[in-house]
């Protein structure tokens, strides 16, 4: 990734009062399954999976889903499919970006909603579109695959 991602503990600040004012039980899987989108960035549930279980092995892959499943709902994570496989999770906070994903190399370069502002524009004037910069992704070749 281009973007320094912040530490879990700091992406992850506030995480319980959010739960507990929306009527949820802080429990240890969730508190575990958000640090792991914060320190992954970008990671499939199973991805996700594996960090959770170095630390709590009895955690399931479908309480893995279950519990990013919830945690979407509620605006703290959000997904984006950056390929034909698995989506991949990260921070809501951190959700504002458009993907650019190398079919060469698989490099994951993160930009912001400014450089593509005269399409997102265009949509909007011409068509009535809102993007989803968000779950934007633009696939091709990074500079270091290119020459090739």
């Amino acid at each position: 990734m281009d973007r320094e991602v912040p530490s879990p503990s700091v992406a992850v600040r506030g995480w319980d009062e959010q739960l507990r004012a929306r009527g949820y039980r802080v429990t240890p899987q969730r508190q575990l399954v958000l640090e792991a989108v914060a320190r992954l960035d970008h990671a499939t549930p199973e991805e996700i999976g594996a960090q959770v279980q170095q630390t709590a092995r009895g955690v399931n892959i479908s309480t893995i889903y279950r519990t990013l499943e919830l945690l979407e709902q509620l605006g703290m994570v959000t997904h984006t499919h950056l390929g034909h496989g698995a989506p991949t999770y990260h921070l809501a906070s951190h959700a504002d970006h458009v993907h650019l994903v190398c079919r060469d190399c698989g490099r994951i370069t993160e930009i912001g909603p400014d450089a593509i502002r005269p399409l997102i524009t265009a949509l909007d004037e011409r068509h009535g579109f809102e993007t989803d910069v968000g779950h934007l992704t633009v696939f091709g070749r990074c500079q270091e695959c290119r020459p090739r």
